[in-house]
This record gives structure tokens, sequence and C-alpha cells, in this order.
């Protein structure tokens, strides 16, 4: 246009040229300058399903939880769905754009496509309370606009989703105002230390998509959660820690001052193990595996556990009985005896709790107490060095790590404790099963997950890996490395023989390789973690009876390798 509305016709001089094109420079850099608003509409679900579709009729508005306003988005994933949620939202070309969303529930995907350049997405593991998941985006030069997403996972939980922000140049659609830079958390508090590492928690902090923790005034780690656990310490040496929240706007002031002291020796319990160990499970029943005794199970294994304890009457109690007769005429006086031969070799031997068919039940503290008592009465009774959780049927968080003191306060430092969590168990820390082995670390001995019988699981990297190789045991493993656990604290489950799981069997070639990846960065597929944990306590098997019946080649395979881990 060559003519400014209100002013009169008259011939384009050089100097006019000049002064028009200076006037378009202070109109381009007025553009540039304006502020940047939330594109996406209904961004907090106040108007139901507004400007939203969900696949397969998965998505709804609630009231509650929410994390803003009065409404919030509750998607629920199929077998074959995933509940996805879709916006298609106006943009700039050749813009950047901080896409962002409150998450709560179960497993929660946020991403964009038709970016113009390159597609970006997140996701966290289930969370108990809301979580901020952010990420950023360039459009490329005649991208208008681009498809925001929201999705969980193939039969898992419903998630829910609240406060969605596509922030940067307004492309003709939102409005919402942008981020500032948050508050400096408060609350920051030691939750645990061992002789290498301590662990952080703090109160979440409005706006933040982000958090740094500072020892001494060093960036020393980063996360999007309200916790984290700093490693690599010295033992019985004191720290000081800081901890910032950060946004698109900035990074706040630093919080509070803590100070920690690391202890002196290694956390967790068990007295006198290996440096690296294997745990075979020993069965207390035939279902067609080859029966054995306990002295028959062979000297590879460090730690054996008895399966199983089952519920009494009273809530959170066990018992244990020898079923004599289907093991051919064991007697009670042969199986204690046989326990403290083990013992007297070096050996570990402990009675698992639960198994397939275990509804064992510690939800108060009365049954916590129970659970106590009643593990304790069998150690007496029959000499086992500690206990191990093997529930199927979940845990409390809460009152499992206090029947576990109890019993630690009754059975004092050489306490075995092991637990036997599923994959799924193992997905977050948010899990209950992940918070009481989090929440025990100071007397926990080792966390065998079981890596089969589970089908396909997400790994610490995000990407999904088939079970049955080795990527799916390091991946995986890598999750509870990096979420708190100590190398010496983890352990790879692993089916003993083709016939003892469903599914997830690896030769024993492939556990040796993920042992070697995790400690020593060889042996590894597509998955390499980015550093080496070189106390990896070792792996475990289902079970000793298997491994009898294939001619004892898990453990003639796995057990050596396992000892002479560095």
């Amino acid at each position: 246009m060559d003519r400014v509305p209100g002013m009169p016709r008259r011939r384009r001089t050089l100097a006019g040229a000049a002064v028009a094109a200076l006037a378009l420079s202070f109109l381009a850099a007025g553009q540039a300058a304006a502020a940047d608003v939330n594109n996406a509409k209904n961004p907090g679900f106040e108007s139901g399903l507004s400007n939203w579709t969900c696949s397969a009729g998965s998505g709804t508005t609630v009231s509650s939880p929410v994390h803003g306003g009065a409404a919030a988005l509750k998607a629920t994933p199929a077998g074959q769905d995933n509940a996805q949620c879709t916006q298609t939202v106006a943009v700039r070309p050749n813009s950047t754009y901080t896409l962002s969303a409150w998450v709560q529930g179960g497993y929660a995907y946020l991403g964009a496509t038709g970016t113009g350049t390159t597609d970006v997405s997140t996701w966290t593991p289930d969370s108990t309370t809301w979580k901020q998941l952010t990420t950023t985006f360039t459009t490329g030069a005649a991208t208008t606009s681009v498809t925001v997403y929201l999705h969980g996972w193939y039969g898992q939980a419903a998630y829910y989703a609240d406060d969605v922000s596509v922030y940067g140049p307004d492309g003709g659609g939102g409005g919402d105002p942008g981020p500032i830079v948050p508050a400096a958390p408060a609350g920051v508090s030691v939750s645990s230390t061992t002789s290498s590492s301590v662990s952080l928690s703090w109160n979440a902090v409005s706006g933040a998509t982000g958090y740094n923790v500072y020892r001494s005034g060093t960036n020393v780690a980063t996360t999007t959660g309200t916790s984290a656990t700093v490693t690599g310490l010295s033992p019985s040496t004191s720290y000081s820690f800081q901890v910032t929240a950060t946004n698109a706007a900035g990074e706040s002031a630093k919080s509070a001052a803590v100070t920690a002291t690391t202890a002196a020796t290694g956390g967790g319990g068990g007295g006198v193990l290996p440096r690296h160990a294997v745990t075979g499970y020993w069965q207390n029943f035939n279902n067609g595996a080859k029966v054995q005794k306990i002295a028959d199970v062979p000297s590879q294994y460090d730690i054996i556990a008895v399966a199983f304890a089952d519920a009494t009457s009273t809530p959170g109690a066990v018992s244990f009985t020898l079923d004599s007769s289907g093991l051919g005429g064991y007697t009670a006086d042969q199986f204690k005896a046989d326990i403290k031969a083990k013992q007297a070799a070096g050996k570990k031997v402990i009675v698992s709790v639960g198994g397939q068919n275990g509804t064992v039940s510690v939800s108060d503290a009365a049954s916590a107490t129970n659970f106590a008592n009643s593990v304790y009465s069998l150690m007496q009774t029959y000499g086992f060095d500690g206990v191990d959780i093997d529930l199927k049927n979940g845990l409390n968080a809460t009152y499992m790590p206090q029947a576990l003191r109890q019993l630690s306060s009754k059975a004092g430092s050489s306490l075995v404790i092991t637990m036997a969590p599923q994959t799924i168990d193992m997905q977050s820390t948010s899990n209950a099963y992940f918070q009481t082995a989090l929440n025990i670390k100071d007397i926990l001995t080792v966390v065998n997950t079981q890596y089969y019988n589970s089908g396909s699981m997400l790994g610490c990297d995000g990407k999904v890996y088939s079970q049955g190789s080795v990527d799916f045991l390091t991946a995986l493993a890598c999750i509870q490395l990096e979420g708190g656990l100590s190398p010496s604290q983890v352990g790879l489950g692993v089916p003993a023989s083709t016939s003892a799981a469903g599914s997830g069997y690896v030769a024993p070639s492939v556990v040796n390789n993920a042992l070697d990846c995790l400690t020593k960065a060889t042996g590894c597929g597509s998955f390499k973690p980015s550093k080496t944990y070189p106390d990896l306590r070792g792996a475990m098997t289902w079970s000793t009876n298997w491994d009898a019946t294939s001619g004892n080649a898990w453990s003639n395979a796995v057990g050596p390798h396992v000892h002479a881990l560095p």
C-alpha cells in the first residue's frame, strides 16, 4: 500500500522513502516486541472439551482434581487406545514456542506435530500429584498451525491434564499471559543419607517447570520433580544444599540452605554380603520344577529366598509351614539344619512374603506391628536372616516401611531385606513399591525387579523396550539407579528357564551383557547408560528349582560372572 489512511497523496521523494522505511522498521520492531501469549484455546478445560478432540470418546472434564480453575481433563486409555486429546493451534512462522501442561495420574505424554521443523514430545510416568511437562519447538517458514496433543498409555490408568500453554508469538488464538520468574522453593529438607548420597525434597513452586539443586553454590542436579538425590559424595562429610525453581521466564533466587552429613559406611542392611550377589528363590512346593532341599541349592547363590510365607486371619501377620509331603518328606528339622549349614558357608536364607497368590495387607499401624512380630517369630523359629517382599497386591508406602523398621529394631543391623517388585511397580518414584524402597533405603539390602511377565515397558530414556532383551534390562534398571536407590541396592530379576515364567526369558549371556553394560559400559544394546554403576548388586532368578531342572545352566553361567564384576 502506498498511502497511509488520512494522509494526502503525494509524490514519494528519496527522503520520503527513507522516512517510510524507518517507520516500517519501527512497526516491525513493535510487532516483534509485542507480548507473547498462550495460543491454546480453552487451555484450562473450563469450557468442557471445546476446541479439543479426544480419541474413542476417551476424554471428559472433571471438577476434581484440578490444577487451576474449576475444571480439568480426564482421559482414560483402553487396551487399544492411548486416550489422545488434540487441538489445532494457530502459530506464526519462524517462531519459537514453549509447550507445557500440568498432568496427574497415569502415564502422560505432551507433544506437538506439524511444526514444520522437528516435532517434539515429553512424558512422565504416573504421578499422584500435579506435575508440569514442558518442551519447546520452532515453527517452519510456512507453518501457521500445529497440532498439540496429550495422551496416556495403552491399558494404563486415566490421566488428568490442566492449564495447557502454547506460549509464544500471537498466532491468532488464545491470549493467556506468559509465565513469570517463580519464587524460591520453600520447605527444602533432607529425607535420607547414605555414605555417598543425600536425598532432598521441597515444596512445589507455582509456575515452575523445573528445579536446580546446588551443592555449595555448584549446580549438581536438575529435575522436574520436588525431590532429588545427590550422589558421588564422601563418607562422614557435611554438605550444604540449596534449590532454585525455573521456568521459561528464568530462575528463582536460591532457597534457604540445608546441611546434611553423609553416613560413615554404605547405606542398606544385610550384614556381611558379597559386593556382588546372586539371589535365588527356593520353592516350598512342587509345581513341576525339580524338588530340592535347601542343601541342594548351588553355592553360586548368595541369598536364598524361601517362597512363600502366607497371610493369616490376623491383619498383616504371616505364617510359614514347610510342605514336607510335597517335598518328598523333607522335615522341618532337616530344613532348619540346612539353613544353618548355608549360613555357616556365608549364605543368607530369608523368607519371602507374597508371590503370585499372596495377599498380605499392611495398611495401618496395627497390621504393621503384626507383620513385624510374625516375621520376627519365623526368623527365630527357622533361623531366617530376613525377609523378602514379593507382594503383587500392592504396598502401602507408609505402613510397610513402618513394619520393616519395627522388624529391623528387633533383628538388628544384620537383617536382610529384599524386594521383588514387578516392572510396572518400579517405573516411577511415585509408585508405592518404589516409595517403600526409598523410605527404607538405610536398611534395605537389594531390590530385584522382576524383568519378565510384563510386556513392553518404558526405559529411563522415555523409549519403549521389549522384554527379553539387554536393552529392556538396562534401560529399566536405569530408572531405579537414577531414581534414588544406591547401585548396591539394585539387582536384575530374570527367569531361570523358559518354563519358569510366562514370558521374558533371556539367555544367561544376555543377563551377563546387561550386567557388563551397567557396571562397565560394555555389552550394551542400543541403550547406553549415561554412566557406569560398578557397585550394582547383581542378579536374581526364579527359581533355584527351575535352574536345577535345566541342569543349573543359569547359575553356572551368571553366578561366576556376577562374582567377577568390578
